[in-house]
């Protein structure tokens, strides 16, 4: 009991990370006031380019007769998909601050483009390649998970704890720092003025363009970030066709449930986490595998509701998401 409980603690975990990452890559962007629904797309433009930017590293140093570094094909997949997940999210920031287009519309024609983007190219590489598109060991065990001197080797707490692979670390370092930044800085006490009353931030000299421009495109980068994750460590670094599969609309889901607070997105992921892999460790008899699919969507329907049911002002959503700000009407 001890040992399945642990299993699915940990594998709770690494599912959940994805969506954390997604999950804060949105929540930076809605307290500028945007509400992107593109999170699905960012993390498809992040997953397919991700892997690529890895396989292409290999594949030059290899024709060129070196050894691929499995450290900097690591750092290549996460510059690249950060790029690329931020590059979908400059095209909705274009839209939706500068020609002022429909902020809903835009996000899912977002969603769409990126996922015909990740699901087209990573065929085209992969029929290229000879069949699929794969990366090798070297990169495969960059990926893998850390063997940390002594805290590794502590009985239950050390594989709990202690040997995950480093985009775990990255994603759970990146929340707490996002929370600091929103509370104690004085950039992030802005972007909460932007997100909460533009015109009155606006009357105070801050700069509210600049402040959506920045936040936007970092959270998208952000989310691509967490799709490279699907590619790199879900799959093991071979495309799956629609490998990213719903997880950026359970992130989006994430952040009504952890109240777009950073810190509280850690728990909530690795709730929904552990509620997407539940059926490989708790067997109910007679159960169709088809019913454990749909708990983290089942779970999104009742957080919305009790959110809704719930809503504080400490805790709400930004006033201003969903909304453009035309400063002629200020």
């Amino acid at each position: 009991m001890l040992n399945t409980l642990n299993g699915l603690l940990i594998a709770a975990v690494l599912a959940g990370t994805p969506l954390l990452l997604g999950a804060l890559g949105e929540i930076l962007t809605e307290k500028s006031g945007n509400l992107n629904l593109g999170v699905e797309g960012m993390m498809f433009m992040g997953a397919i380019t991700g892997l690529a930017g890895s396989y292409y590293y290999e594949q030059g140093v290899i024709s060129s007769g070196g050894t691929p570094n499995g450290v900097v094909s690591a750092l290549i997949a996460l510059a690249v998909s950060f790029i690329a997940g931020a590059f979908g999210a400059l095209i909705y920031s274009f839209l939706t601050i500068t020609l002022r287009a429909n902020q809903n519309v835009t996000g899912l024609t977002l969603t769409i483009f990126g996922t015909g983007f990740g699901n087209f190219f990573g065929e085209y590489i992969g029929q290229n390649a000879g069949g699929y598109v794969a990366v090798s060991t070297v990169t495969k065990n960059a990926f893998s998970r850390l063997n940390i001197p002594v805290l590794s080797d502590i009985p239950v707490l050390g594989p709990l704890l202690f040997q995950y692979n480093w985009l775990v670390y990255f994603a759970i370092v990146l929340a707490v720092i996002m929370a600091w930044f929103f509370n104690r800085s004085r950039v992030g006490l802005n972007l909460r003025a932007v997100g909460e009353d533009p015109a009155t931030a606006d009357a105070a000299g801050i700069n509210i363009t600049a402040y959506k421009y920045a936040a936007t495109v970092i959270g998208g980068g952000i989310c691509g970030i967490g799709g490279m994750y699907m590619s790199m460590v879900t799959t093991s670094g071979v495309w799956v066709h629609d490998c990213v599969s719903g997880y950026g609309w359970l992130a989006v889901a994430l952040v009504i449930f952890a109240t777009w607070r950073p810190a509280k997105g850690i728990l909530v992921a690795i709730v929904f986490g552990g509620l997407t892999v539940m059926r490989m460790y708790v067997n109910i008899p007679g159960l169709p595998a088809q019913i454990y699919d749909m708990l983290p969507y089942v779970a999104t329907i009742v957080v919305l509701v009790v959110t809704s049911m719930r809503e504080s002002r400490e805790h709400a959503q930004p006033k201003s998401c969903g909304l453009n700000y035309f400063r002629e009407e200020r």
